[in-house]
């Protein structure tokens, strides 16, 4: 198409609109792009994240111009780095004449973990989100793991004489900092404090030891979350946090859930 003519399509997303009705949050969701994370074995390691941009929409515009969003993404090169987010969120608000943009990230993010007895090598994979907002000038960053875990129920020990029901459970943990801050430290911290922590691949020593391990060490869903709790108020780098657990209760048929919030 000749260049004049392109200049001459008539651009709707620009007209006025008269319902006087702000939008909070238009853009693009559930694009997925790959993208380097930093590593603290191997310096970074390369994932697919699914991004969300969004920015907010002053009530007189009918709409925002989609396809910016896109080329926000391109202009970072085929595979975005992490260290990317704060100057993504600025470019949005530069191109869509806005006043707040999100930028959310989400992706799976992968650990060698040893056996604990056979010291057998699998691989773990763990959800991690990066929820970014920048608003005159203020940058907000939250970093959430989901983490599984193993929890075996403390009243359940108590009144049988052999045995107690368990099951697998999911920490999702977010927290903002000060410095910046590992994403393994922080799956660390979760799996330490949950009856044990899951392996993807162990041999038979290993599973009497995981087994043995979370019999050893009973925690309610109130216990986990309050771990987790206490442990990152040891940490002066950690300024707020939110801790939700939830249990998939091997002997009931719902759920078991717990929430501490921080500030």
């Amino acid at each position: 198409m000749h260049p004049r003519a392109i200049t001459e399509l008539k651009d709707t997303q620009n007209e006025r609109d008269f319902r006087k009705l702000a939008i909070d949050r238009v853009g693009v969701k559930n694009l997925r792009y790959p993208i380097k994370i930093l590593d603290k074995a191997h310096e970074t390691q390369s994932t697919i994240t699914t991004v969300s941009l969004t920015v907010d929409l002053p009530h007189h515009y009918k709409g925002t111009h989609m396809s910016r969003f896109i080329e926000v993404l391109n202009e970072h090169g085929p595979i975005l780095h992490v260290n990317n987010i704060k100057t993504i969120a600025e470019e949005l608000l530069e191109k869509l004449h806005s006043q707040k943009a999100h930028v959310d990230f989400e992706f799976p993010f992968f650990l060698e973990k040893k056996a604990p007895i056979t010291g057998a090598v699998g691989v773990m994979d763990y959800t991690v989100r990066f929820n970014a907002t920048l608003q005159k000038g203020e940058f907000d960053f939250v970093l959430t793991v989901i983490v599984p875990v193993t929890t075996l129920c403390p009243c359940s020990k108590a009144i049988s004489s052999a045995g107690a029901h368990n099951q697998r459970g999911t920490v999702t943990f977010s927290v903002r900092f000060e410095k910046p801050i590992w994403i393994e430290d922080l799956i660390r911290l979760v799996e330490s404090c949950a009856s044990s922590e899951l392996y993807s691949l162990l041999k038979r020593p290993d599973e009497k030891a995981v087994t043995e391990r979370a019999y050893n060490n009973p925690v309610f869903v109130e216990d986990l979350v309050r771990n987790i709790a206490a442990r990152s108020n040891l940490e002066p780098n950690i300024t707020w946090y939110r801790v939700e657990a939830e249990n998939f209760e091997s002997i009931h048929n719902h759920n078991a859930y717990a929430l501490i919030e921080k500030g």
